[in-house]
């Protein structure tokens, strides 16, 4: 829609004008990495971090949520859940733009979800370009998400001094128009375009080949040696899944309170890396062993989503490497079995 100049002197009055209005989530510092919060004030914010431990897809789909509270079993008295809350996303990296965007796709089709749709609608997005990696683990440029043209109501570029504010909806340019902003000039357009052009060769490609070749190599990796030796590592602790900005499963279970009249039913994260997960009536488990699991969570990331939703199910954010205790990791993964290919191994 428009390029408008936002000087950093004046994001913080910004910010704290938001607060008067929305629930603001941004990046904080905490427990020595940062977190996606709600803010308690701007200053509390800090966009110049590598990665969040959690994805700030948990401001959409909470680790654990209310879907509805009944009491007065017998009169069959039901509370519905709270409306949604008007929330402000501040600083989202692009990796994660990309992710709402399947998990948008992912809640929509189908039997919509409304809670997460009713959230959705009332969530604006202010992303930030990464300029530099977060760390070892990132690799979106092979993913194809260092950028994105799309997903978010106003975008933030750093120019040093000030931000490039891309207004990309109505609902961006409701927000900007709280802001200190000046349109772009000339100048400005020609400092964008250098830091744009700058940045991308600071961030290296880490897969051995082209990302549209991922879910053919997939294909013919069913029977790959590969996902029992991941198996034999992994610990199933679910940590991969947990951080996961892609990953959209959940269980749903009811809480009954010890006056056996009222509770709540209450969903909650969950994955598909734990034992209990594929376990269902009379004690089969479809996918019992922990190779399968490995084998199964990689071809969601690859394969299974794109051909369901037209989204790729990884955008390259790195959390799952960092938190694996055995380094298991995409990247690893992915260019073992192009080697596995190129070596003339089979499915």
């Amino acid at each position: 829609m428009s390029l408008v100049i936002l000087k950093k002197n004046d994001l913080n009055q910004f910010v704290d004008s938001l607060l008067e209005d929305y629930r603001v989530g941004g990046p904080v510092a905490k427990n020595g990495g940062y977190a996606f919060e709600a803010l308690e004030e701007a200053a509390d914010m800090r966009l110049e971090y590598p990665t969040t431990i959690l994805p700030p897809k948990k401001f959409l789909l909470p680790v654990r949520e209310t879907l509805f509270e009944f009491h007065d079993a017998q009169s069959g008295v039901v509370k519905a859940p709270e409306p949604a809350i008007p929330t402000v996303i501040f600083g989202m990296h692009t990796c994660d733009v990309h992710a709402v965007q399947l998990l948008d796709q992912v809640f929509s089709s189908g039997y919509a979800d409304g809670k997460y749709l009713k959230q959705r609608r009332q969530t604006l997005i202010v992303s930030l370009e990464c300029l530099s990696p977060c760390d070892e683990h990132s690799f979106c440029k092979s993913m194809g998400t260092l950028t994105a043209d799309e997903g978010y109501d106003l975008h933030l570029v750093d120019l040093g001094d000030a931000y490039a504010v891309d207004v990309k909806t109505d609902g961006g340019r409701e927000l900007i128009e709280r802001a200190k902003v000046a349109p772009a000039t000339e100048a400005d357009i020609q400092r964008l375009n250098a830091v744009l052009s700058e940045k991308w060769p600071r961030f290296p490609y880490r897969l051995d080949f082209d990302i549209s070749d991922l879910p053919s190599l997939l294909n013919i990796s069913m029977k790959s040696p590969l996902w029992e030796e991941l198996g034999e590592r992994c610990l199933a602790c679910a940590a991969c899944t947990n951080v996961c900005p892609t990953c959209f499963c959940f269980d749903v279970h009811d809480e009954i309170d010890l006056n056996l009249t009222s509770g709540r039913r209450v969903r909650s994260w969950d994955s598909c890396q734990l034992d209990e997960f594929a376990t269902v009536a009379g004690g089969h488990n479809f996918r019992r062993s922990q190779a399968l699991r490995q084998r199964h969570r990689f071809m969601r990331k690859g394969r299974y989503i794109l051909e369901a939703h037209k989204f790729l199910g990884c955008v390259g954010c790195g959390r799952c490497a960092r938190a694996c205790l055995v380094d298991i990791t995409p990247v690893n993964v992915f260019n073992e079995l192009h080697r596995q290919k190129e070596l003339g191994g089979h499915a």
